[in-house]
């Protein structure tokens, strides 16, 4: 190529404004970066970073239904530890009254309004199984079975059973009627129905607390999982504000220099082709 070609091509402007170019794709990047405040904003910014982020965000979501599916279990149980706490407060009443009735110390007509009052508690009970549920279905009164999605491959299964007066094999307490009389002699017959009624349902009131319990360790284990993963996804996506004002200032700085070079690039350069013409 001879000098004249060299002349017209102006390479001293023409490495200038590459030169520009790479500085204005930083300036327009890092200025990217400060109005989104995220590092990656496109794949091209990081494809590995990206992908790793992507599967983060999805963890996260996964987690916060995990989370959500959790409380809706806790909710339920709730619902059926107050219903069975309930009924045992009747028991106790009932066990309460049969001890009263047990002493010689009042009569056939105290004991009969004695046997009504329990006749009415045994109805309560049996209207708390009946009437305790959650979302349309009832917790207390049959065998239902409920899955809960507690973890991202495995599930939770639990079970209520009926806790009605039948249920609960109370035969001699069932029977009794407004006339019927409990006294010293045949006491311990409906007093060992209710201790052991009273049993079944504290069971049942051990178990749930036992798996809420667990639950409430899985929620809390959940929200940790939680705060690591967004932790881990903003350390790959989010943007070093600092540290892109920074380097927004010095590509800037560099931007307007180049700018500068370019323009001294031409000027010299059609200075020597004046030279030459002249």
């Amino acid at each position: 190529m001879s000098d004249a070609n060299r002349i017209r091509s102006n390479i001293q402007a023409l490495n200038v404004m590459q030169a520009l170019r790479r500085v204005n794709n930083q300036v327009g990047m890092h200025q990217l970066r400060l109005a989104t405040g995220r590092r990656i904003n496109s794949a091209g910014d990081d494809p590995a970073g990206l992908t790793i982020a992507t599967k983060l965000q999805s963890r996260n979501k996964i987690l916060q239904q995990i989370f959500d599916n959790i409380g809706e279990a806790k909710n339920l149980m709730g619902v059926a530890e107050g219903g069975l706490s309930q009924i045992n407060d009747i028991l106790t009443e009932v066990g309460v009254k049969i001890e009263r009735a047990a002493s010689d110390g009042i009569g056939t007509s105290e004991r009969q309004a004695i046997s009504a009052q329990i006749v009415q508690l045994i109805n309560e009970v049996d209207s708390i199984a009946d009437e305790t549920e959650f979302n349309g279905t009832k917790l207390l009164n049959a065998t239902t079975t409920f899955t809960f999605q507690t973890n991202e491959r495995n599930q939770t299964v639990f079970s209520t059973v009926a806790y009605d007066a039948a249920s609960l094999q109370m035969t001699q307490l069932n029977a009794l009627t407004d006339t019927s009389v409990i006294n010293s002699t045949n006491y311990l017959t409906y007093l060992n129905e209710v201790d052991a009624a009273r049993n079944t349902v504290l069971g049942g009131l051990s178990d749930l607390g036992s798996l809420i319990n667990r639950f409430s360790l899985k929620e809390e284990a959940i929200q940790v999982a939680q705060i690591n993963t967004e932790a881990a996804y903003s350390r790959i996506m989010d943007a070093d504000l600092a540290m892109e004002q920074l380097n927004l200032t010095k590509f800037q700085i560099l931007q307007q220099s180049t700018t500068a070079m370019l323009a001294q690039s031409n000027l010299s350069g059609q200075a020597v082709l004046a030279l030459i013409g002249g």
